[in-house]
């Protein structure tokens, strides 16, 4: 059982390291995750005790801070489908997002004065640990180094603009990807619960056994098509409870707090910054 995260280090450096309680321990002579550190170099890696730092006294950077790919999920819960007035996909709704949207678990969601309808979408992420092209279900969690929680911040009014939704998600410094990467034995995707709470009230709550396609099935889907890399995130999915779908609508304002939260894997929460 074995938790990761990446961190600035005192000379502004880039570094990952093992979680343990509230002190991370970096591992020797890596920076970031990336197709020359899958798991085994990970697990295999000396830890450095001796720079120990507090995770409080540091500034935690994104899961996976420089992912080559950052393939997400759109439509993989039922009720969200419903309020979306969709119909059931037979094939996961598949669209990109790229590294520079991605920041750390407590950084400031930007917002760009432009868009008139941002939207939040709690998640969870899935880091690659292990490369592979045309992986089968059975074989997917051999390819994964742990779970993360993200938030797929959403511009409604650009994504609405083409039946594309690139333009509505991959907006920079906008999708919160963390605190941890937890290890698939630490996580029960079967019983795990979500929620995202904007300003303490509570608007999408689920459990992960909710999703239409699972881990594996996505994993195997999107290997298809491309190599999965270590540090590839995969986001899952966001349940029902959006804002752009309530009456009155919830439109994401400058000083809102959002937080996601995902049973056995961790909590991240941002305030908004409208510029």
């Amino acid at each position: 059982m074995t938790r990761y995260a990446h961190f600035l280090d005192a000379n502004q450096h880039p570094r990952i390291a093992e979680v343990r309680g509230e002190s991370l321990v970096p591992l020797v002579g890596m920076g970031m995750l990336g197709p020359d550190t899958p798991t085994e170099v990970l697990t295999e890696a000396v830890r450095d005790e001796d720079a120990a730092v507090r995770s409080a006294a540091v500034t935690l950077l994104p899961a996976s801070p420089q992912a080559q790919k950052v393939v997400c999920v759109g439509l993989n819960y039922a009720s969200h489908v419903a309020e979306t007035k969709r119909e059931m996909p037979d094939y996961p709704v598949l669209f990109p997002k790229y590294a520079s949207n991605l920041i750390g678990p407590a950084d400031d969601i930007i917002v760009p004065k432009i868009a008139e309808l941002p939207d939040y979408e709690g998640e969870m992420a899935v880091i690659i640990g292990r490369a592979g092209r045309h992986i089968t279900e059975a074989e997917a969690f051999d390819h994964v180094l742990g779970f993360s929680v993200a938030n797929d911040v959403s511009m409604r009014d650009y994504q609405y603009k083409s039946h594309q939704w690139l333009q509505g998600k991959a907006w920079d410094d906008s999708t919160p990807l963390g605190p941890h990467i937890v290890t698939p034995d630490e996580v029960d995707l079967k019983s795990a619960g979500i929620r995202t709470v904007v300003n303490g009230e509570t608007l999408q709550e689920a459990t992960l056994s909710m999703m239409m396609f699972s881990v594996p099935t996505l994993i195997a889907t999107i290997s298809e098509f491309t190599r999965l890399e270590p540090g590839d995130v995969i986001l899952t999915g966001t349940p029902a409870g959006i804002g752009s779908k309530r009456d009155p609508q919830v439109i994401l304002r400058h000083g809102d707090t959002v937080s996601v939260e995902v049973d056995g894997i961790g909590r991240i929460e941002n305030s908004v910054v409208v510029e």
